[in-house]
């Protein structure tokens, strides 16, 4: 939508050619982006593409799924044993909680599988921190190689005060590649990298949410205990959904 604005507003001003100068996009993108190279390991460069899918494409695991599982491990865990949910975590497709279920089965001592739980979700946050890190690179970089190509192109034109066509060139670069710096920074970098840090927000909630689940299960606590431990992680809106949707339960059940 930023993109479709600014670029709206540019073709409704009629010149749209005075926005496009090949020099000014070597020194904002090629000096931007050769930064980013410079500052991150390869490996990490490589996964832009996958950073760009996980930001806009990856969709959040369902809190209320989670809980309503949790529960059923609970319930089953109470009535059966913790050892019937060795079953339950070889079929379960998430691996955090795949091995939070599978502590707990192996009778691992309640402290060790909370550090072990915490351990995994503070390598998680670094990890995506250090990912995130491409974007937040390019987006400093980006306005400060417009400033740089302002002042190439300032340079250039009061070098030439004497040839009025060569003004126009200089000038053209000294503005074009502030506005590049911008538009790559403030449109396309820093947005990805403050919605990579949104999901990764999303995801620790959601394991921490794990860890009290498994936790409580392991504790052999009551069922009811265990659901209003873990309903407190979930958003006022999305707790009431759940209490909407379990009423209608209890009542097609009734």
């Amino acid at each position: 939508m930023a993109w479709a604005l600014v670029f709206g507003a540019i073709i409704l001003g009629g010149d749209v050619g005075a926005f496009v100068d090949v020099p000014a996009f070597l020194i904002t993108f090629g000096g931007s982006i050769s930064v980013v190279l410079a500052s991150n390991p390869l490996a990490r460069v490589k996964l832009l593409p996958q950073l760009l899918r996980n930001a806009f494409f990856t969709k959040s695991q369902n809190m209320m799924d989670v809980l309503n599982m949790m529960i059923r491990f609970a319930e089953r865990a109470r009535r059966e044993g913790l050892l019937a949910l060795e079953d339950e975590a070889a079929a379960l497709e998430d691996p955090f909680l795949k091995k939070g279920i599978q502590l707990v089965v192996d009778g691992t001592d309640p402290e060790l599988v909370r550090n072990i739980l915490d351990a995994e979700i503070s390598f998680l946050e670094e990890r995506h921190k250090l990912n995130r890190s491409v974007f937040e690179t390019w987006g400093e970089m980006a306005p400060a190689f417009g400033m740089l190509g302002t002042l190439i192109g300032l340079i250039q034109m009061l070098g030439h005060l004497d040839d009025p066509n060569a003004l126009g060139p200089g000038m053209a670069v000294a503005l074009i590649t502030t506005f590049y710096g911008s538009i790559i920074a403030n449109a396309f970098a820093l947005p990805i990298a403050k919605k990579l840090a949104v999901r990764t927000e999303e995801e620790v909630l959601l394991r921490e949410m794990i860890v009290e689940g498994v936790l409580a299960i392991q504790a052999g606590e009551n069922p009811r205990i265990v659901e209003e431990k873990l309903k407190v992680y979930l958003p006022p809106a999305l707790r009431l959904t759940y209490e909407g949707s379990k009423k209608k339960a209890e009542e097609e059940a009734a």
